[in-house]
């Protein structure tokens, strides 16, 4: 949601400000904006509606120059989506601009207050009432831009990342974070600002990650400033990112969706490598066995998620609890986090995000740690915020998702949760020897087996026309394929608009079936292992009922694929590895169906990538 760019040093800003805002692209975001300080020391705010190319046409024939400068993706909150509505926003002498990302929860109040003092807003966001809050305090304490904004951070409840340019001041960029991400890049005599490192990637490697509460000052030819908003100096920690220029491009493919798809294969076996063993009799993963006693006398393990992730989550309970024997409950970080759950010190909370940056997976993990629970985190982002904020923790290294639509991040997160139940299971002894060396060896043979059912692609491309008439579509299948119901449902819905729900392939009986007849395609995840039979009645129930028939089954099946309408291949794996391979079918169908359709599917409407508000 919403994105941060923001550069000082010897380059021109605009440039490097617009080709990061593209990069942010992928954030999800309905305006753009850009504020430099010119060579007079003048602020210039340029702003528009709509996309980033719509902000370059219109500042096409502005004044562009300066070498300092912020610039911003907005995704509304406070306020419909519009030109006045788009970041940065002056303050109301315009000495000020700002650009934010989060919410501030009581803007009512301080704006009630700041128009009894003469102040007058352009905007309906809360984002204008806090840069003329800053003016003010700065007025009428006669201090300078660094303190501020500390002070004004003190008075705003909520959710930010900001960062604030100052008229006069072309030599400083005040920037501040709670609970929304912001990272500091470190170049040669340059900084860069982001809400993550992809905007600046080409130009450093090396980064400084801000946490909760901290303002970062940075100023031209010296070294960044730290402080909190409670007046306490910190010592900026460098690190080095592994991200490469590579991995934001589109590499052939036509969308970065197509690509991340066809990526699988080889994330996922980067997933597993130097945790698998070479002989494929041992998983070993450092953050479980590190904290060996704490899962070995788990009396229960909360998984924490949103989304995608929360699909992935539902899968980790069937593996956990088959391979470990431990009672697992999945939940929605966002319900979580409201209604007072009993969390207890021999409980294993597990947190999964694919950024890191969640805010509802953030607070529960913040519940979770204060109720005393041991907290572990499967994140993708290296240095963000699940990481920094959990006891420990696995990384799906499956290198940036640039796509809203998430694919190959739900693949990593269900491989990793295979990882974490097997070594688990071998540390409890739940598993005997021979079936914990059967899975391992399966579980090693997926890259190939993605790779194989990647080869459905054209003919599934063949069928996505036929489904474009649709308005509903249903999913359905059973014990591990239930989850991928979900995950079809979700896919089809964030990218092509249709609507489509998921369903326990024996649940339909109980409402959906009232729905089903020649205009309502259902997709059944069918494959040989989990119960075939049962699912296989469930299908001969919507035939005869008219329904229209899509089918993921088992390579060499001719019997549920004889009473498809249309049916898809897989190769044949264990049951609790199907979600694996039955994923990519349903990610590619939906992918085709939204294409067919005119759809965005890198950046649909309305959604975000990083979903860092409530």
């Amino acid at each position: 949601m919403c994105g941060i760019v923001g550069y000082i040093g010897n380059k021109q800003a605009y440039p490097i400000l617009i080709k990061g805002l593209h990069r942010l692209e992928y954030r999800g975001y309905d305006s753009s904006g850009v504020a430099l300080i010119n060579d007079k020391n003048e602020i210039n705010v340029y702003k528009t509606k709509g996309k980033v190319e719509d902000l370059e046409k219109y500042a096409s024939d502005k004044d562009l120059s300066g070498t300092i400068g912020i610039a911003h993706t907005r995704w509304a909150t406070h306020g419909e989506p519009n030109d006045s509505n788009a970041h940065p926003h002056y303050s109301q002498s315009k000495s000020l601009a700002i650009i934010h990302n989060g919410i501030i929860e009581n803007y009512a109040i301080i704006k009630k207050d700041l128009i009894k003092r003469g102040y007058e807003f352009k905007s309906d966001t809360d984002t204008e009432v806090l840069v003329q809050l800053i003016e003010h305090i700065k007025e009428k304490n006669n201090v300078d831009l660094t303190k501020a904004v500390q002070l004004a951070l003190t008075q705003a409840v909520g959710a930010y990342a900001i960062a604030v340019i100052e008229k006069g001041n072309p030599n400083q960029i005040v920037a501040a974070r709670k609970a929304s991400p912001l990272v500091i890049g470190v170049g040669d005599d340059e900084f860069f600002l982001a809400s993550d490192a992809t905007p600046f990637v080409e130009y450093t490697k090396k980064v400084i990650y801000l946490n909760d509460e901290e303002i970062a000052t940075i100023t031209r030819n010296d070294e960044v400033h730290i402080r909190t908003i409670s007046d306490v100096e910190k010592t900026p920690e460098l690190k080095e990112i592994e991200m490469s220029l590579n991995e934001l491009e589109k590499g052939g493919f036509p969308h970065f969706m197509l690509k991340e798809i066809h990526e699988q294969p080889k994330r996922i076996a980067e997933a597993m490598r130097g945790r698998i063993n070479i002989n494929h009799d041992n998983v070993a993963l450092s953050g479980i066995i590190d904290n060996k006693d704490k899962f070995l006398n788990a009396k229960r393990i909360i998984i924490v998620a949103c989304g995608t992730s929360w699909h992935a989550g539902l899968i980790g309970e069937y593996l956990l609890e088959e391979f470990t024997r431990i009672p697992v409950e999945v939940e929605y970080a966002s319900e979580f986090r409201y209604r007072n759950p009993i969390i207890n010190k021999d409980d294993i909370v597990i947190a999964i995000s694919q950024s890191g940056e969640t805010a509802d997976t953030l607070a529960a993990v913040e519940l979770a740690r204060k109720k005393g629970a041991f907290v572990y985190g499967i994140c993708n982002v290296i240095g963000s915020s699940i990481p920094r904020n959990t006891d420990s923790g696995t990384y799906t290294h499956v290198g940036p998702e640039i796509g809203v639509a998430s694919t190959k991040a739900f693949t990593a997160q269900v491989t990793v949760l295979a990882l974490i139940s097997l070594t688990i299971a071998n540390m409890k002894g739940s598993l005997d020897k021979k079936r914990y060396k059967e899975l391992i060896d399966e579980l090693a043979t997926i890259p190939a087996k993605m790779e194989e059912t990647l080869k459905t692609n054209e003919n599934i491309q063949k069928i996505a026309p036929i489904f474009t008439y649709a308005k509903n579509f249903i999913y359905l299948g059973r014990g591990y394929n239930y989850p991928v119901a979900l995950e079809g449902a979700l896919k089809l819905k964030e990218i092509s608009y249709i609507h489509a729900e998921g369903y326990p392939a024996a649940e339909m009986k109980h409402g959906p079936i009232a729905l089903i007849d020649a205009e309502m395609p259902v997709v059944f995840i069918a494959p040989h292992k989990g119960m075939y039979e049962k699912t296989l009645s469930n299908i001969e129930e919507v035939k005869a009922r008219k329904g229209r028939i899509f089918s993921i089954v088992t390579k060499g099946d001719n019997v549920v694929s004889k009473v498809s309408d249309y049916s898809i291949e897989i190769p044949e794996t264990e049951e609790c590895f199907v979600p694996l391979l039955a994923t990519i079918p349903l990610q590619l169908l939906a992918y085709h169906i939204a294409i067919m359709k005119g759809c965005n599917v890198d950046q649909p409407r309305n959604l975000a990538k990083s979903v860092t508000v409530e």
